[in-house]
């Protein structure tokens, strides 16, 4: 069914004409033309580092464009900061997010336009509108939440909600549902409709095919920082969008044999656990992993599968119950034992827990590894065999830009930040790797690839445990799925026998599968 649309044809809010942006000798957009009317809904599509952000950041007054006009409602305007475009109704969300982590909800949200009550501040009607304004738009936040406590789903919010605090009118989303659920992209998507309802436009940066068939209206797509087309959403299908992103066609399917599953490798037993708000939310779950297999955690994001994460890396510690790896136990120890013991993690939050961003790529690769013999002699690092070791995984993981050895981790786009843990956590050779969301901002092509690689792992004996909020992810790779709710394992099935409604009920606490 065709979405309804919103658009004023006859107001340009935007147009991008001719734009250059250079990086030194390095054109990240290459004569790149974007128009967006009043009401619209633009998808910005493109493979990681195809220049998306770039452009983006240029209308936002990030980064100055080497040559091209932008124009306001048909005006020619110069942006050379942010505050310019938020003054000219421009808002963005970004991909990694801009938020202060000691400060709450509240006051991220209210930032630069604090409510006052004559010289003071007014932090009780700050929270007043804040909290009016998530129930406007059906985003529930905890007002008094500090954002270093809460998820990357819930930061994703807080930072729509700040864009939409300052009024603009046109809003720039950065894969604004990386992390999110099915059900809160489901909520994000009659969010985007109701703004456009209402005459503002929205571009829409995403890698994720489905959603923009579900929301935009007309999709521009880059490749390699060149202009490739505009296309109308409803004229063309998935598999056409994939190929016009990536330059050939792409599988959709995961490719795997069956296997039988050997010996446990992780076994989780009665586990209790509480959250950053010392509330428990593991309530006595009970798990296991073999050699061999892919165990899905199928959840909606709150109900305890990253605290369950965290307890098995080390990140947190349980109230009480077991973690074992290959019958030994690793309850509570510290991250550095746990991954000695045989568990490597790709983490939830890739600036957080994944890198080093000021480390260059080749150190990054070997976070984990850097005392070990390949690696180090009497203390000091073998740099020639690390910059070598990691041009050969740059090649092999396509990160991108090739040759980026030597460069900060900080520099490269989300998507290849994503490529460079994969990289690592693939070739670290333990025996169970626990992946969070492993294709977050992952464009279709690379997420194909990170597949391949995860059922990999599974092939060459290894355990696996999946966690993501892609269902289709879960369902296509997962040998077992686990559904968690209120803390706890509610159900399990096949990966083979799984469907997004069955999966969809019991995540939301509709029973046991029978």
């Amino acid at each position: 069914m065709e979405r309804k649309r919103h658009i004023d044809q006859k107001v340009v809010m935007v147009e991008m004409k001719d734009i250059v942006k250079m990086f030194g000798d390095f054109v990240a957009n290459d004569n790149i033309n974007l128009v967006v009317h009043k009401g619209e809904v633009h998808a910005i599509l493109g493979e990681n580092g195809a220049g998306k952000s770039t452009l983006m950041n240029v209308l936002y007054g990030l980064y100055r464009p080497t040559s091209g006009q932008i124009y306001m409602k048909g005006k020619e305007v110069e942006i050379d900061n942010p505050k310019k475009a938020i003054d000219l109704g421009i808002g963005m969300v970004h991909q990694h997010f801009m938020l202060i982590p000691p400060f709450t909800v509240t006051e991220n949200i209210v930032l630069g336009m604090e409510p006052t009550h004559g010289i003071t501040l007014d932090m009780k009607k700050a929270k007043e509108e804040v909290i009016a304004l998530s129930e406007k738009y059906g985003m529930s936040v905890d007002p008094d939440a500090r954002i270093e406590d809460i998820s990357v789903g819930m930061q994703q919010r807080v930072e729509i909600l700040k864009v939409l605090f300052r009024g603009a009118d046109v809003l720039i989303l950065d894969e604004p549902t990386a992390s999110l659920t099915p059900q809160e992209i489901h909520e994000l998507i009659m969010i985007i409709d109701n703004l456009t309802k209402d005459g503002k436009s929205v571009i829409l940066i995403t890698h994720k095919l489905k959603e923009i068939k579900a929301c935009a209206d007309f999709c521009t797509i880059i490749r390699a920082g060149k202009y490739i087309d505009t296309v109308d959403v409803n004229k063309v299908n998935e598999n056409e969008l994939a190929s016009m992103m990536v330059g050939r066609n792409v599988e959709f399917v995961v490719e795997k044999k069956e296997l039988k599953p050997g010996n446990v490798v992780l076994e989780v037993k009665d586990l209790y656990g509480m959250d950053y708000r010392n509330v428990e939310i593991l309530k006595g779950l009970n798990l296991e992993v073999r050699r061999g297999e892919i165990l899905g955690i199928a959840g909606i994001d709150g109900n305890g599968q990253m605290e369950l994460v965290e307890i098995i890396t080390g990140l947190r510690k349980a109230k009480s119950g077991d973690v074992r790896i290959n019958g030994e136990s690793i309850f509570n120890q510290s991250p550095r034992k746990i991954f000695k013991k045989g568990v490597s993690s790709i983490p939830a939050d890739r600036q957080k827990h994944g890198l080093v961003l000021e480390f260059s790529v080749s150190d990054n690769l070997i976070l984990q590894n850097f005392a070990e013999e390949e690696n180090a002699s009497h203390g000091f690092l073998k740099k020639k065999q690390i910059v070598q070791r990691a041009k050969g995984l740059i090649e092999k993981f396509d990160i991108r830009p090739r040759n980026c050895e030597n460069k900060p981790a900080g520099h490269l786009s989300g998507g290849n930040q994503q490529k460079v843990i994969i990289a690592r956590e693939m070739t670290n050779n333990k025996d169970l790797l626990i992946a969070v969301n492993p294709t977050r901002g992952l464009d279709v092509g690379a997420i194909e690839y990170v597949h391949k690689y995860i059922v990999e792992q599974r092939n060459k004996n290894k355990a696996v445990l999946l966690v993501s909020f892609e269902l289709d992810e879960i369902m296509s790779l997962s040998d077992r799925i686990n559904v968690i709710f209120d803390g706890n394992i509610t159900g399990e099935m096949l990966g083979k026998d799984a469907d997004e409604n069955s999966l969809g009920l019991m995540m939301a606490g509709g029973g046991k599968h029978e």
